[in-house]
């Protein structure tokens, strides 16, 4: 081959990789064309699926979806089924007008769900208010938990916590959605704000992020609802009375806290510690907030698998 015929078609073999990199999906594009719905007799609940075997399903944050969880699930697919849903009023699922969407209520969402997706028993990995519904998943199914890592969430002595106050006001008051709705034409202020508080590095929330968290609950009227009454439902404390039964829970748990969490303190990872019989302990994420698992999906990974294995 010439030097000529050679360069030529090296050039075109490099412009034709430039041209598909750049027609690359995003990490947002692949988790929506992933996203599945399943339709329960609480609505159409949105949900991603990945890996084969056992289940394990996460449980996100506020005002997050089940897209926290996309680092963990890359990670912990090849070992798990992976099943990350929306709750009811974040997210995409799609619910009806009068469905609750109080934590009681996403606990009996998540049993049909595990039913609908034929699942008997299921590793639990929570974060935030998803760690409460957790615990109460845990009281109200305790054969259909086999092992539950709890990451920076609320407790009986701590739900809800005094900084998200201002919050549940401003949901009260029916502002809070005009508020988070700032965030889709001003990303910058989302980044500094909320960003902020909640991440070691707030870049993590790229604008399309952002839109892919916020779009879905400001998007209605109906949605904006939805968005408020699930923040008025975390008050009055939802776990209240619910230590007793933890006590007695023989499922084998494990904590990893962000140490830089100002929301949910370290002493709430010891207080559980205490309270499980068969807690493994505490792991701090040193440079951790309440979102740190978006951030360190490698030690969601790791303390999964930790976990796991050792049950």
């Amino acid at each position: 081959m010439k030097r000529r015929d050679f360069l030529q078609l090296a050039g075109a073999a490099v412009a034709a990789c430039g041209a598909h990199a750049a027609e690359a999906p995003t990490e947002v594009e692949r988790y929506r064309q992933a996203r599945r719905f399943a339709d329960l007799p609480f609505g159409r609940i949105a949900y991603v699926e990945r890996g084969t075997g056992g289940a394990a399903l996460f449980l996100h944050g506020a005002p997050l979806n089940g897209f926290q969880w996309r680092g963990a699930l890359d990670r912990l697919s090849p070992y798990r089924r992976c099943i990350a849903p929306d709750f009811m009023g974040l997210g995409y699922s799609q619910i009806p007008e009068r469905q609750s969407v109080a934590p009681a209520a996403q606990v009996a969402m998540l049993g049909a769900l595990l039913d609908a997706l034929h699942v008997d028993r299921a590793d639990i990995v929570a974060s935030d208010s998803g760690g409460a519904v957790a615990q109460l998943f845990l009281a109200r199914y305790p054969g259909r938990v086999r092992t539950m890592l709890l990451t920076d969430c609320d407790t009986e002595p701590n739900s809800p916590p005094p900084m998200i106050k201002p919050v549940l006001d401003m949901a009260n008051a029916g502002t809070l959605a005009d508020d988070t709705a700032k965030w889709l034409t001003d990303k910058n202020l989302a980044r500094s704000t909320f960003g902020a508080a909640v991440y070691h590095d707030p870049a993590i929330l790229t604008d399309d992020v952002i839109a892919y968290y916020v779009s879905p609950m400001v998007s209605t009227p109906l949605r904006r609802k939805q968005y408020h009454d699930f923040h008025k439902a975390l008050a009055p404390n939802p776990l209240a009375g619910i230590e007793a039964t933890l006590r007695r829970s023989m499922v084998p748990v494990r904590m990893v806290w962000g140490s830089k969490d100002t929301i949910f303190p370290v002493a709430d990872a010891a207080y559980l510690d205490r309270i499980f019989p068969r807690s493994l302990g505490v792991r701090q994420v040193p440079e951790g907030k309440l979102f740190f698992q978006e951030e360190f999906p490698d030690v969601i990974a790791e303390e999964a698998l930790r976990l796991w294995r050792a049950s």
